[in-house]
C-alpha cells in the first residue's frame, strides 16, 4: 500500500517515543479501520489505563483527532468517534492519490540517474524488508522527493494521514500487490514516462482506498428492515 507512514503498528509499540503519539497513532488506527464506530463514546480513565499514562498526554491525543476531523471533544457530553464514512475514505485517496501521481509523474522527468538507482535499490527492499511498512515509506517517499517538489512533498506528509498504519496487518495480501505495482511504477520512471508513472501511483492509492472502504462497508451495522 503507498505512503504507509513509518512507525510502529497497531500495538503503537515505539510510536513516535512518546505516549501522545502512541496513543494518537493506535486510535486513528482503530478509528480509521472501523474498530471504533462513529457514534462510539471514548472513556478518558480506561484510555489512560489501557495506555499507561496520566491524562494530559492522552487528552492531546485527542485533542490532535478532534483536529482531524475523527472525534468530537466536548466539555460536557465527552468524547465521541465521528470516524469515516466509505465514501469520506474514497474521496481521501483519491485526493492523496492525486498528489501521488503528480509526484511521479514530475519525478519521471526531472529525476537523477543516481535517484532512479536509489528507488530501484528501496523497491527491492520492500520485498525483502520484515518491517514492510518502513521499508514501503521509505520507497514512496524517496519517489516523492525526486519530483523535485519540496511542496508537493508537504502536501502528502499532510495528506498521508488519511492511510492507517496498519493498513498490511488488515490487508495482508496488499504486500503481494504492493510489490507489483512498485515495480510497474520504477519502469515508469525509468523509461521517462511520466503519464505512466502517474497512473500507476493514481490507481495504486485509489485501489488501497477501495479495499478499505469495502472494508468499513461490511463492518458497518445495516439498519434493521421493516416488517
Amino acid at each position: 500500500m503507498l505512503h504507509i507512514r513509518s512507525g510502529g503498528r497497531a500495538s503503537g509499540a515505539g510510536v513516535g517515543g512518546t505516549v501522545r503519539a502512541r496513543a494518537a497513532e493506535v486510535l486513528r488506527n482503530r478509528i480509521l479501520t472501523g474498530a471504533l464506530a462513529p457514534g462510539a463514546r471514548l472513556d478518558l480513565d480506561a484510555l489512560c489505563a489501557e495506555f499507561g499514562a496520566s491524562r494530559t498526554p492522552v487528552r492531546e491525543a485527542l485533542l490532535e483527532l478532534s483536529y482531524e476531523g475523527l472525534v468530537e471533544v466536548a466539555p460536557r457530553s465527552g468524547i465521541t468517534v465521528i470516524g469515516l464514512t466509505p465514501r469520506d475514505v474514497l474521496d481521501n485517496f483519491a485526493i492523496l492519490g492525486t498528489l501521488a501521481g503528480k509526484a511521479a509523474e514530475w519525478a519521471a522527468a526531472r529525476m537523477t540517474p543516481e535517484e532512479l538507482d536509489h528507488i530501484r535499490a528501496l523497491a527491492s527492499a520492500v520485498e525483502r524488508d520484515d518491517d514492510l511498512v518502513t521499508a514501503n515509506w521509505a520507497f514512496h517517499r524517496a519517489v516523492h522527493r525526486a519530483s523535485g517538489s519540496p511542496r508537493i512533498v508537504r502536501l502528502i506528509r499532510h495528506t498521508v494521514g488519511v492511510v492507517p498504519t496498519n493498513f498490511f496487518d488488515v490487508f495482508p495480501d496488499q504486500g503481494e500487490h504492493s510489490a507489483a505495482d512498485h515495480d510497474e511504477l520504477v519502469a515508469a520512471l525509468a523509461a521517462g514516462d511520466g503519464t505512466a508513472a502517474r497512473l500507476v501511483a493514481e490507481r495504486h492509492v485509489t485501489d488501497a482506498g477501495l479495499a478499505l472502504a469495502r472494508f468499513l462497508e461490511k463492518a458497518s451495522p445495516k439498519p434493521a428492515r421493516r416488517r
